[in-house]
């Protein structure tokens, strides 16, 4: 069994009747990150800056939190910071403004539902969601979700909670876990985690119209005796050199792949940023306290510089 993150709030539903994993309010930062996992935040920076195009015009993270990874997004003009509890975003906000050093990149605070992402298609030359997915009851709708928003030839960066790895593996067989690690089904082992297989995850992404194209395999060393009698700047280095075995096999409690979308989906539509929930249209007219949809008349409240789509209102 793998655990990824502390014991979540109660889910509240979302606008789709999906059950939604809400960390408004949570200390997420201080109480999981901050206190103790200093390896596994290195582990997975190792495996996104190698997944991760070093460049490009508009990248967006599913899932930010607070934006604990928004420093090796440096190379992008634009960077938004996607996630459903508002309080995370109002801290990602605090540490990162509204532009990096230089005036560059200028950082964009959208609060709403991964099932209903609330972007027109195409937008995004890069993708990317860390420790996320794992909270998604309907992951091929979420993964079909980013199939549409990124750009032709686009790149999707994603970690996943792998199911098939080395402690799920062993307890099955010594009959300690009902569920099978070879089962290709996703299992959800404390309400609202999911642990997924590496080969279901690519049929997924194939669905979504996106093709994987590189692998890496993270935090085999999350053992917490291993983590206190180590210091992290070794099991660090053994990480860099476990990771690249995800090219072959991926028997690791959390996995990294690099997918590429299709290239001969259309781009997207010239000035076309945000997208309305209600009637799909992209022509929303932004006020001084919300985006107003010129079609259909809905609207998107922004409150403290975050535009939030979690609940639209006329």
């Amino acid at each position: 069994m793998t655990t990824q993150s502390p014991l979540p709030p109660p889910p509240t539903r979302s606008v789709t009747d999906r059950p939604i994993c809400d960390y408004e309010g949570s200390a997420y930062r201080t109480e999981f990150w901050v206190a103790e996992r200093a390896y596994e935040d290195a582990a997975e920076r190792v495996a996104l800056s190698h997944m991760l195009p070093p460049t490009g015009r508009r990248l967006i993270e599913i899932g930010a939190g607070y934006g604990r990874l928004a420093d090796l997004y440096s190379g992008y003009d634009e960077v938004l910071f996607f996630d459903y509890a508002f309080s995370q975003l109002q801290q990602a906000q605090e540490m990162w403004g509204q532009c990096g050093p230089g005036g560059r990149p200028r950082y964009v605070y959208v609060a709403g539902d991964f099932y209903q992402l609330p972007f027109a298609p195409g937008l995004f030359d890069t993708v990317t969601s860390i420790r996320t997915l794992h909270h998604a009851a309907d992951a091929p709708a979420v993964l079909r979700g980013v199939g549409q928003i990124v750009a032709p030839g686009g790149t999707f960066v994603l970690e996943f909670a792998n199911k098939r790895n080395l402690k799920a593996i062993l307890r099955y067989l010594l009959r300690r876990q009902s569920w099978s690690p070879f089962d290709r089904e996703p299992v959800e082992f404390v309400a609202l985690n999911f642990d997924f297989h590496p080969a279901w995850i690519a049929e997924q992404l194939t669905r979504a119209g996106m093709q994987v194209e590189a692998q890496r395999a993270v935090s085999y060393l999350r053992l917490g005796l291993l983590k206190r009698a180590a210091p992290t700047s070794l099991l660090l280095a053994l990480e860099r050199w476990l990771q690249p075995t995800g090219a072959v096999c991926q028997l690791s409690p959390s996995a990294f792949v690099r997918c590429v979308a299709a290239g001969d989906k259309p781009p997207a539509l010239e000035g076309a940023f945000f997208r309305c929930l209600v009637c799909g249209s992209t022509m929303l007219l932004e006020e001084t306290d919300a985006l107003s949809c010129t079609d259909c008349g809905h609207r998107f409240e922004i409150r403290d510089g975050i535009y939030d789509f979690k609940v639209p209102s006329r």
